[in-house]
């Protein structure tokens, strides 16, 4: 009996706690068919009035059409450069033996202790001296690798037994062959998650997008949003359908994609 009733207070308290994350995205939608009388009465109103010509009001304010398109050019190129790289690098700090080998891993994590604000500066000057301001590669190529990506995969790879990697050079395989065909597939999990928490990350990046390009046909969806805030007054139905329109891809491969998260996350800490 003591039990059970252990099991629905965690539930209960599990419940209030989603019900506490998904409220956001309930008020979100509500605004967002409203009037902006509406939006701004003291107390608030919790009823919409169906303004449906918000959303359209938010494609014809900003070319949200155009800058959805660049988020989706912009994480797919950047995911794809993060398995890449990052699954390399990985490779070769669990797998290849090099003298300074776990120093220079140890030096590359501290990178994760440092605020990325502080690359704000040295990387717009590198953008600018490139030519690339306003343009998608500015926005693609400081994202295509990470120290964290590196970490998360590490720890798959050390999951992996050493009689892989002596097979498969007994069978005549190079270093790369082994990291291709071997051990590639066998990390799937990690590469799941670090491609989700990747595309989480890209979607919603406001502060790089926001710095580096300025013309709003070049602007990712975050940046383009946050172009909507007026100096004096924000017409916060429009900001906020326009929010509802960037936000439900990323739910939806959320909600479809989310064991495969928790799992590849959870699976981290099982190899030291």
């Amino acid at each position: 009996m003591g039990s059970r009733r252990g099991v629905w207070r965690v539930h209960a308290i599990l419940l209030t706690g989603a019900l506490l994350m998904f409220a956001p995205f309930v008020w979100q939608v509500v605004v967002s068919l409203q009037t902006l009388t509406e939006s701004l009465r003291t107390p608030p109103t919790f009823t919409p009035s169906w303004q449906w010509s918000n959303y359209a009001d938010a494609f014809r304010t900003v070319p949200l059409g155009r800058q959805f398109l660049n988020t989706v050019l912009v994480t797919v190129a950047v995911t794809a450069g993060q398995l890449l790289f990052c699954s390399l690098a990985a490779f070769a700090f669990a797998r290849l033996r090099f003298p300074g080998r776990d120093a220079l891993f140890m030096v590359f994590l501290a990178v994760l202790m440092v605020p990325s604000e502080l690359f704000l500066l040295p990387r717009y000057e590198i953008m600018q001296g490139l030519g690339w301001l306003d343009s998608l590669q500015a926005l693609i190529a400081p994202g295509v690798f990470g120290a964290f990506g590196v970490f998360l995969l590490r720890q798959f790879f050390l999951t992996l037994p050493g009689e892989l990697d002596e097979a498969a050079r007994l069978d005549g395989a190079n270093p790369f062959q082994i990291f291709w065909h071997v051990m590639l597939p066998l990390i799937r999990p990690g590469l799941l998650a670090l491609g989700l928490l990747t595309v989480l990350w890209s979607w919603s990046s406001l502060l790089w997008p926001l710095v580096v390009n300025t013309d709003p046909e070049m602007m990712t969806l975050s940046a383009g949003l946050a172009s909507l805030r007026g100096q004096f007054q924000t017409d916060f139905p429009v900001l906020f359908a326009g929010s509802a329109v960037a936000s439900l891809p990323i739910i939806v491969l959320f909600v479809v994609m989310q064991r495969q998260l928790i799992a590849g996350i959870a699976f981290t800490g099982s190899k030291g």
